[in-house]
């Protein structure tokens, strides 16, 4: 085989000088079969013998040995060592050249040979790029798509397998791709060639390349893509290809247009579908399946209007269905019921629609099974939707009846700084306006214990952040003696005076506001905590700040007033330059400001 491999490249040297069409032919079979035979062997062999820089010769469009010459080309670029060669050796202007040739078989061994030089090969790329090759492939596709010709399915499949080498992972030439509008094209080629089972893969793989590009989305969004690929999985009975299309479905579902057209192409039935069937599998690739298809729901329940059109006013299946995933003995629909309550809890009616028929009840259980070695994203995802379910002030006193706040204190334990998180959230959210609950709260002092330990988790911001900001809603919403001595004992007046010097305006006024309530019921207890905590010079710094907003100078002042009753506090207001500070203020342009620094001076003068 070798001996002829090497006559054969000795010849087509020969024969490609003076183009004798006969012998070239010949020799270029000789080369096909030994590239069937090895094709790495006879590639190493063909480039040694410095064939490839007499190929673009023989690539005329009206020559019959056209075809073999891009076969043998399309062959040899099938390894990698080889793409490199082929764009040296001048390959590619002519090859694409011959895209503008009419004949099938050449188009369809150039299709190939380009495909093969682009695959995973920069340098293939830019050459093709350079030469306007993608540019025609698309047109081809356009004029083509309607042609359901086999022959014709077999060229449409290869030019979209040389786009999608051409342009995969590299975001500039698939943006390239977007603005030529090759996603109409592909999506019709998949409507009308759906039977053609290389074909759909090829524009599937197309379609998961390029939906993950921003720029993509609003192109899908004006096809039919979601009824054409909710109708293709119809149709599937391999696991496989449901894959191949659930790969394409997750980025695209990320646009909430495409959200409802999927919800309004029945994708969800389907989702459902796949959810009864792998429910109680073992194997590995239905617990996979059921986990693509249950997160993808969830997904869809993000845009707002595909989740309205989804709950249909609480009545609708699809919830209903979602609904019975919570009790379910299977982890991955417990956690994806409990996100699609989530999700479905982003407006009042929602929620106090879910309120009222039970649903709090179903989210307790959950978590009550979740307590001991828990599932950690099943915790997360219940105590989220129990803080969006205690947004509406109707729903606080139903869901602390209900004993939420019960459950979800016995997740305090948790080492887990998402828990941690949405537990605090959820807390604050329930005892928002409801005093009893604040005060209840408030004096347990397991619970201001760990708000004190999480207010310093320096490592978590967002735990830390949540921490304070309940600290200080057990005071506000309390307003309780009990709870604001229980905060002291417990070492939390400090964090409460960092919090005032928070970058986040909502903070600061909160932790001020606390405070003030601190030094208002029991100045005596917190003196000493004041006074460590350098609670004066924040104070002071707060109203010198040109950038502090109308509230905090109004609310500092307040607690100025308020802490001028303890003598070493008084002594440092004293130390310090309050009354030129405040007396400016009496010209703010806010009014409450401006009458606040009136009544602010008076008290220090009166007391100086």
């Amino acid at each position: 085989m070798e001996d002829n491999l090497c006559e054969a490249l000795k010849k087509l040297k020969l024969a490609s000088a003076d183009s004798t069409t006969d012998s070239v032919e010949g020799c270029l079979d000789c080369l096909l079969k030994a590239l069937a035979h090895n094709n790495a062997a006879a590639s190493e062999k063909i480039q040694e013998m410095g064939v490839l820089p007499l190929l673009p010769n023989l690539l005329a469009p009206q020559s019959s040995c056209t075809p073999k010459v891009a076969n043998v080309i399309a062959e040899v670029a099938k390894n990698e060592f080889m793409r490199s060669p082929c764009v040296e050796a001048g390959l590619i202007p002519p090859l694409v050249q011959l895209l503008n040739c009419k004949d099938q078989e050449v188009l369809l061994q150039t299709g190939r040979a380009l495909g093969n030089i682009c695959y995973d090969s920069h340098e293939g790329r830019r050459a093709v790029d350079e030469a306007g090759g993608a540019q025609i492939v698309a047109e081809h596709l356009k004029s083509l798509s309607q042609n359901t010709e086999p022959a014709n399915g077999k060229l449409l499949t290869v030019f979209c397998g040389m786009l999608m080498n051409y342009s995969n992972d590299n975001d500039s030439l698939q943006a390239q791709l977007i603005n030529m509008g090759v996603i109409p094209t592909l999506v019709k080629l998949l409507g009308i060639h759906s039977q053609n089972a290389a074909l759909t893969e090829m524009c599937l793989i197309a379609f998961g390349n390029l939906a993950e590009l921003e720029s993509s989305k609003e192109q899908f969004a004006a096809t039919n893509i979601a009824e054409e690929l909710v109708k293709l999985f119809r149709k599937q009975v391999e696991r496989e290809k449901k894959e191949m299309i659930f790969e394409v479905l997750a980025p695209l579902a990320e646009n909430d247009v495409i959200k409802l057209q999927l919800v309004e192409a029945g994708l969800v039935e389907c989702l459902l579908d796949v959810v009864a069937q792998t429910v109680d599998g073992e194997r590995e690739e239905d617990i996979s399946e059921l986990k693509t298809a249950s997160d993808l729901m969830v997904l869809l329940l993000l845009g707002d209007e595909s989740m309205q059109k989804l709950f249909e006013g609480g009545k609708g299946s699809v919830f209903q269905r979602v609904l019975s995933w919570v009790p379910s003995h299977n982890h991955q629909l417990q956690l994806a019921g409990a996100l699609a309550i989530a999700n479905f809890a982003r407006n009042d009616g929602n929620c106090i629609h879910m309120v009222d028929t039970g649903i709090v009840q179903k989210l307790l259980e959950l978590l009550e099974r979740h307590v001991d070695e828990g599932n950690v994203t099943v915790q997360h995802a219940a105590l989220s939707a129990l803080r969006n379910l205690a947004i509406p002030v109707v729903n606080k006193s139903k869901m602390l009846s209900a004993g939420v706040a019960d459950v979800v204190l016995k997740f305090l334990k948790s080492e887990m700084p998402p828990v941690q998180f949405k537990l605090l959230g959820t807390l604050r959210m329930l005892i928002d306006t409801q005093a009893d609950a604040a005060e209840q709260l408030g004096t347990n002092p397991k619970l201001v214990e760990r708000l004190v330990e999480w207010c310093e988790a320096k490592d978590h911001a967002g735990v830390m952040g949540e921490s304070n900001r309940l600290l200080s809603a057990l005071i506000r919403h309390s307003k309780s003696k009990d709870v604001v001595r229980t905060v002291i004992q417990g070492s939390g007046v400090k964090h409460l005076v960092t919090m005032a010097t928070s970058e986040h305006m909502i903070m600061q006024n909160e932790a001020l506001v606390a405070l003030g309530l601190i030094a208002a019921l029991d100045l005596d207890m917190a003196e000493k905590d004041f006074v460590s905590a350098s609670l004066v010079q924040v104070l002071h710094k707060l109203l010198s700040d040109e950038k502090s907003a109308p509230e905090i100078k109004y609310n500092s002042m307040i607690l100025i007033c308020a802490i001028m009753g303890s003598e070493p506090l008084h002594k440092e207001v004293q130390g310090l330059t309050f009354l030129d500070v405040v007396s400016k203020l009496r010209s703010h342009e806010n009014k409450t400001v401006a009458h606040q620094a009136s009544l602010t001076e008076q008290r220090l003068t009166v007391q100086s």
